[in-house]
């Protein structure tokens, strides 16, 4: 499913669907991984609003994500994160090889955002 076939009716079933996280035993623990979708969010406002670019934090909330929902992740993100957070999440899907090859042409066109590149690359 790509995310622009995403909306709030079908969100909740694809996360389920995709979910593979085999130390969670409760509804508690999915919605608890879900949620950092909410924090990536909050961190990607943030860096567009002030500048600041909490890098390592991003990060370790993007590998978890990858870990419990593997490519679903990007769908999922996309979703949930505004047009405008866009470039930023994409610099960070480059960093980490995460665009996935379908569908590429819809993530292509999207800018990236150089300066986010350009932090995750001194890394």
């Amino acid at each position: 499913m790509r995310f622009d076939e995403l909306n709030e009716s079908n969100y909740l079933l694809f996360a389920i669907k995709f979910y593979d996280n085999p130390q969670a035993v409760t509804k508690d623990d999915f919605e608890s991984d879900l949620k950092r979708i909410r924090y990536v969010k909050r961190l990607l406002k943030r860096y567009k609003n002030s500048g600041e670019l909490k890098v390592h934090l991003i990060l370790n909330h993007l590998i978890v994500l990858f870990n419990v929902f593997n490519d679903a992740t990007v769908p999922l993100l996309f979703y949930n994160l505004e047009e405008d957070l866009w470039p930023s999440i994409k610099s960070f899907l480059l960093f980490l090889n995460r665009i996935p090859e379908y569908p590429k042409t819809l993530i292509d066109d999207i800018e990236t955002d150089q300066n986010c590149l350009s932090q995750l690359k001194a890394l």
